[in-house]
């Protein structure tokens, strides 16, 4: 699942750190999620989508072709 984690975050000027701290996570889980390494669980999706004041599908691009 593609995100636009990192595009947001650079917009912003928030640091991995800042961001990571703000959603209860490690630095290592928010570069894991910028390089598509790792896929959020329902409640960080929604605590990053929330902290960037958006919804879940503006943040995560999900394409229902690619998960079959």
């Amino acid at each position: 699942m593609e995100n636009r984690i990192q595009e947001l975050r650079k917009e912003r000027r928030i640091r991995q750190e800042d961001l990571a701290e703000a959603v209860g996570v490690t630095r290592q889980t928010i570069i894991s999620l910028e390089n598509g390494r790792y896929n959020a669980s329902l409640l960080l999706a929604h605590r990053i989508a929330a902290y960037f004041g958006l919804t879940i599908e503006e943040v995560f691009l999900f394409d229902e072709e690619e998960q079959r």
